[in-house]
């Protein structure tokens, strides 16, 4: 089925690459009209000519999401563009992996910062209009460390499992004012995610980790995702936990 999404507005967050870019092109393709958010301008335009192509009618938005004054910046500039905003996708993120004795407390702020301040500011900046309207769709990237711990990924973890654990409050929050709040929760993605990785021997072990076995490709998360925002609106898919058929933990 096609256009399950048509004149839909839809913002994306982290859309300079991976998960974001193949989000964005989903959406696309089933008629939303999408934002795109990053700090990369260049690779957002090459993605905007793109979606020009599928009717998308992209906006840009330039922005260090680290900065939660930048995260409800461009939920306010997407809603002043088009009129409104119906699906917002927090997917901007990082990952710094090492050991808690060796952790660069700097590196670590700021995936704080990115990984949850920002999805909750860009989440709250959102709120008032879904809830004017009663209806809207929030859905938040989380990972499969935000089920399982493990050694060198403490502040990604923690980073993880507050993202899981907000999006279920939130959904309490304002399931009565008929919005929807989704969780995706994957496991190892072939993208660039790894390269953020400063610590070298933590570099070294999840690149090795992640050779052993058939990852996901980014094209299926969007699948995921857009499974979840073209459900009818009685149904809110609430948490989506997937990994590689390869990847024990």
């Amino acid at each position: 089925m096609k256009n399950r999404l048509k004149d839909r507005i839809a913002l994306v967050t982290g859309a300079s690459s991976g998960i974001g870019e193949s989000t964005a092109l989903a959406l696309a393709e089933q008629g939303a009209k999408v934002a795109i958010a990053a700090r990369r301008q260049d690779r957002l335009e090459q993605l905007a000519a793109k979606l020009a192509e599928l009717g998308a009618e992209p906006l840009v938005l330039v922005a260090d999401l680290a900065s939660e004054v930048e995260a409800q910046r461009i939920v306010k500039e997407t809603e002043a563009h088009y009129g409104r905003l119906d699906i917002l996708i927090n997917n901007a993120g990082v990952m710094y992996l090492e050991p808690v004795a060796e952790a660069d407390l700097g590196r670590w702020r700021r995936m704080l910062e990115l990984n949850v301040l920002s999805l909750i500011a860009s989440s709250q900046a959102a709120l008032a209009g879904m809830r004017a309207r009663r209806e809207g769709h929030i859905v938040n990237i989380a990972s499969v460390a935000g089920r399982v711990a493990n050694p060198n990924a403490a502040a990604y973890a923690a980073t993880k499992f507050g993202v899981v654990g907000f999006s279920e409050s939130l959904r309490r929050e304002v399931y009565k004012d008929n919005i929807r709040v989704s969780v995706i929760e994957p496991g190892m993605v072939d993208t660039e995610l790894r390269e953020h990785v400063g610590h070298e021997a933590s570099r070294r072990a999840v690149n090795a980790r992640a050779g052993e076995m058939r990852q996901l490709q980014a094209e299926d998360i969007a699948d995921t995702i857009l499974f979840c925002v073209t459900r009818p609106d009685y149904v809110c898919i609430n948490e989506v936990l997937m990994r590689p058929t390869d990847q024990e933990r």
